[in-house]
Formats: structure tokens, sequence, C-alpha cells
């Protein structure tokens, strides 16, 4: 087998600040050395774009005159789940990061199968290859040769690394874990200090974010119900923050992966009757974060919540409005958060890449205490 050098191995460690955006961000990876290629290929899912994608579409730019990127099939990409961004939106995302690298050189593909076109390609001499696609490079070549075939040299590209030290992937990045840069959407200094809310990041709360469901105030069934019916089978976690929200849906038969409840409504001490059975939960832990502040209590608490696989219901000693600054950051992209709005009805948060950036730039205007 022929294997090229592995491409460089400095990369330089992720900001936290970081915009949600292809367009701005460079692979850090300089273009090889000669021997330059005639062609080069390179396959995968390439969902939610990410550094570790530009580093392997910037090292088959420098080592060839021309590039072919294999984008698999919605089919193809189904086995990795359902969150998995749809075939036009991901070869759209690499059609413009190509843009951003090199406007010439290069072209886009279908990849309908685990090998593509690569065994018996007849102008191919060169393919990239990550250290898990490495193996599949090999079976590539292998078949090459039954084919009487020249082996392509394999290319590898090391791992992008994450802020703590692990491989930054598509799955981290759908589990919550890290942005497209590998950084961890928690700041470490959030873990030991309050965060007091300021004018700025006030407005900013109340910019319209997520999808309204209106109804009548004293049936919230009826905005409940219309969200409810908009979920999909497989969203999860479900997270209620308030508890007339939370307590609407259990009335419905709908116990929340996670809910936050305060004992309290527009302020107001709730009536005994009115608050929620603590009893649908398997779990039930508390927290003080007093009304205008995060506190290291409360993100403590919800990340035991969040990484506990039973239902959670949370106690919030003051005031439980500001959490879903923290909820989204830690959540899955497959999470929804649902909290209620005084005399309109209920709102739906998708943890979108989109939503997690938008909180981190809200908690970022906050004060540290």
């Amino acid at each position: 087998m022929i294997r090229a050098v592995r491409a460089g191995e400095q990369t330089p460690s992720p900001s936290p600040c970081h915009a949600d955006s292809h367009k701005h961000r460079k692979a850090a990876l300089p273009p090889m050395d000669p021997p330059r290629f005639k062609r080069c290929l390179v396959g995968g899912t390439f969902d939610r774009l990410h550094d570790g994608h530009l580093d392997l579409l910037s090292t088959g730019l420098g080592a060839a005159a021309h590039l072919e990127v294999h984008v698999t099939s919605d089919r193809m990409a189904s086995s990795k789940g359902p969150y998995v961004q749809p075939f036009d939106d991901r070869l759209e995302s690499v059609h413009q990061a190509l843009q951003d690298l090199q406007p010439m050189g290069w072209s886009l593909h279908t990849l309908d199968d685990e090998m593509g076109p690569a065994p018996q390609h007849p102008t191919a001499d060169a393919l990239v290859v990550s250290p898990e696609t490495l193996a599949g490079g090999e079976r590539i070549n292998q078949e090459r040769a039954k084919q009487g075939r020249s082996p392509l040299v394999l290319i590898e590209v090391p791992h992008r690394r994450c802020e703590d030290g692990g491989i930054l992937s598509s799955s981290r990045i759908r589990a919550g874990d890290c942005d497209l840069h590998g950084a961890a959407w928690i700041q470490a200094s959030w873990t030991t200090n309050d965060l007091v809310m300021t004018l700025e990041a006030g407005l900013r709360l109340k910019e319209p974010a997520g999808e309204p469901f209106d109804g009548p105030e004293d049936h919230p069934e009826v905005a409940m119900g219309a969200l409810v019916e908009t979920l999909q089978p497989h969203t999860s976690p479900l997270i209620a923050v308030g508890d007339v929200t939370a307590r609407t849906l259990l009335e419905m038969g709908i116990v929340p992966d996670v809910a936050l409840v305060d004992g309290l409504t527009k302020r107001s001490r709730l009536e005994e009757a009115e608050r929620v059975n603590t009893h649908r939960f398997e779990r039930r832990l508390s927290a003080r974060s007093p009304a205008g502040r995060l506190t290291p209590d409360l993100l403590h608490c919800l990340m035991v919540a969040m990484r506990g696989d039973t239902t959670c219901l949370v106690d919030v000693d003051g005031e439980e409005d500001l959490a879903p600054l923290y909820l989204h950051l830690m959540a899955p992209l497959s999470a929804v958060i649902v909290f209620g709005m005084p005399g309109r009805g209920v709102m739906l948060q998708r943890s979108t890449l989109e939503m997690k950036e938008r909180c981190r730039r809200i908690l970022n205007g906050f004060e540290v205490a």
C-alpha cells in the first residue's frame, strides 16, 4: 500500500467566541508540499460542517490539481440517526466551504455506497482519509489491485481536537457537547460564578426566538395541544420550564424528561392544588437561583438532570425563567424546550446550533459576579 505522510499535525485551539458561520471559517492546514496529484478523492457525510471537515477539504485541495468531493446520500446518512441534516443542506455547506477555500479545482458528487467510484476510478491517484476511514481506504486499494489498477495514495489527515481534548465530530456536535470549532458551550467560569443579567442581555432576551402557539390563558391545554402535534416521535429530551407548562403536559398524559418549577406563576405563589404532581417524576432535585441571576448551583443541577436517564423535576428556589439559556447549551440538537407566555400561550424552542449561539451571545452579555 502507498500512503502519503500524514497531513500537518498542528491545529490551533478553538475559541469559544467563534461565530457559527461557514463563510468566515478557513481550514488551518496549509497546502501539502509536492508531489501534487492529478485527481484526489474525499468522501463523507459532512453533517454540521466543522473544522475537521475543513481540514479534509483543504488538504485535498492542496494535494491535487482537482479534488472530487463525494457527499453521502440521505439513504446512507440515515444510519447515523434522524437528526443528520438533509442532503441538500449538507451539499450546500460543502459547496460554500469549497468556494471560500478555493474557487476552482473541485467538483461535488453524490455518494450512494460505501466505496463510491474509488475502486474503479480511472484517473484518481490519491484519496484523503481520516483515522476512522483509513481502513476503508485500504479496502479500496485491495479492490483496485484485483482489477489491476494502481493503488491510490492515502493522505491521512489527523483528528481535530475539541477544547476538552476529545475528537471533534458531527456526533459530538449533535449531542450538544461542542460547537463547530470544538469549543465547549459552557464556559468554565460559569461553574464557579453567578451570572447577573444586564440591561443589554435583557433586551436581547426580549427578541423573539422560537415557535409561539397561541391559546386562552385559562385553558393552556389548547396552545399546548397544538404544540405537541408538531413534535416528532423521536424528539428527546422534552424540557418544560414553568409550573403551568409542566402541569399542563402532565394533565395531557405527557411526562417531560426534565421539568423546572418554582411554585410561582406571574410571581405569585401557587395554591397547593395548582402545583405540579412531583410523584410523576422519577427523580427530584433542587437548586437556588435568585431572580435575574444564574448560579453555579443551578448549572450543576441542570447538568445532573440532563445527563440522567430518568425523568427529573428540578425545584428552583428563586426563578427558573433564565434557565433555558443554560439548558439549550447543554442539550442535544434533538431537544425542545417549552415554556409559557403570559396572556398568550406557549413557546417552543428547539436546541439548534443557531439557538445555542443565541444563548451563548446573551450569556456573554451577563456580568460575572
